[in-house]
């Protein structure tokens, strides 16, 4: 049997977890289709799929069954997070503030909510080559050799195009940039976390054409914003022709910026607001409408600034398996020396893109004016 203490202890974890669910994102942006049980620091969990079943055309003969093919990715919980605070019965007893503990629970989940947020918003660069809306560059041209090191022409390579989707005249898919050489130099490499670092899209002449998509943020008006949105909805719409994926149609998400609703309800057009009463428990984690089929969430937690640009997210949850658990939550009653009593807790979480599900989010990488 648990010791009070400890029982204790994780009945509060168990609260500060319920406002966390109750509160962040994540929960509309993510899915938790894994294999296994994280059982400590650095545990590995398989996402499971299978490659497609064909359908094929018969002609009154036997015909060739398809072998199921298995795929497997690795969720690796990587972030490690704990909370230790201590609540003093001679502090609680000087303060007007007599008992803290409900008001420092409601504190740390909202801040362990934050991280959380923030560490799956940053994983803006898992979103596949090609998926990307900004100002692409595409100045002078380019050679690529067997390697994927590109030479140009232009001068205006930049170590910011790293993570950035590259494609040539010549190449049949989007590739993207590994590393920055210099201003005429870059290499790039298969779109693949999966898989060890390669390219394998052959040799590109010189005097190529290319393009590199959403170099630098473009600028959204009350005028572009109904446009750019279209075009992140036209980016999961052709997943499917393009030969990934396909995304859903229903729950679908956008999480944007607070500039985001300035700029869309100044709309010269006129955009109203409206949340269905079906969602209005996810007004609290930050709905604002829909929109273009997306559920727009307003979020502070966005990777970028306004100066030189917000990452913002559109997708939809399959596009990345996330993993949490709360390992030990201890209440410690007796402080050495003192009085009062001290709570902590050790938490764990990681995230997954596979590659077959990066195309199942796009970017639009973006200020506002």
């Amino acid at each position: 049997m648990a010791t009070r203490g400890t029982t204790i202890a994780q009945g509060f974890s168990n609260k500060v977890m319920r406002f966390v669910y109750d509160r962040n994102l994540i929960d509309s942006i993510v899915n938790r289709d894994y294999q296994g049980e994280i059982n400590a620091v650095g545990s590995k969990l398989n996402i499971m799929d299978f490659d497609k079943v064909t359908e094929k055309t018969y002609a009154n003969a036997a015909m060739t069954a398809d072998a199921l093919s298995e795929n497997s990715g690795a969720l690796v919980i990587s972030e490690y997070r704990a909370f230790y605070w201590k609540e003093k019965v001679l502090e609680n007893w000087l303060s007007y503030i007599k008992d803290p503990h409900p008001s420092i629970v409601e504190q740390v989940a909202n801040e362990r909510s934050k991280n959380m947020d923030e560490y799956v918003l940053g994983l803006y660069g898992d979103i596949g080559a090609g998926n990307r809306v900004g100002t692409s560059v595409t100045a002078g041209t380019v050679g690529v050799d067997n390697d994927g090191v590109v030479t140009g022409t232009n001068s205006v390579f930049t170590a910011g195009m790293v993570g950035r989707g590259f494609k040539a005249d010549g190449h049949s898919t989007w590739y993207r940039v590994k590393t920055y050489s210099g201003v005429n130099t870059i290499t790039i490499e298969d779109d693949s976390d999966d898989e060890t670092s390669a390219y394998s899209g052959g040799v590109i002449a010189g005097s190529s054409t290319y393009e590199i998509e959403a170099a630098t943020a473009l600028t959204l008006t009350p005028a572009n914003i109904s446009g750019y949105v279209g075009d992140l909805k036209l980016k999961l719409d052709l997943a499917e022709a393009n030969g990934y994926t396909a995304v859903p149609a229903e729950g679908r998400f956008l999480i944007v910026p607070p500039e985001f609703e300035d700029t869309l309800t100044n709309n010269a057009t006129g955009v109203s607001l409206h949340v269905p009463e079906a969602y209005t428990d996810q007004v609290k984690k930050g709905m604002i409408t829909q929109f273009k089929g997306f559920n727009i969430y307003v979020s502070n937690r966005l990777t970028g600034d306004n100066t030189d640009g917000y990452h913002i997210i559109a997708g939809h949850s399959g596009w990345m398996t996330f993993a949490e658990k709360v390992l030990q939550a201890r209440m410690e009653e007796d402080l050495p020396g003192d009085f009062g009593t001290a709570y902590k807790d050790l938490f764990v979480y990681g995230a997954k893109v596979k590659d077959a599900r990066r195309h199942m989010a796009a970017e639009l990488f973006a200020k506002f004016s």
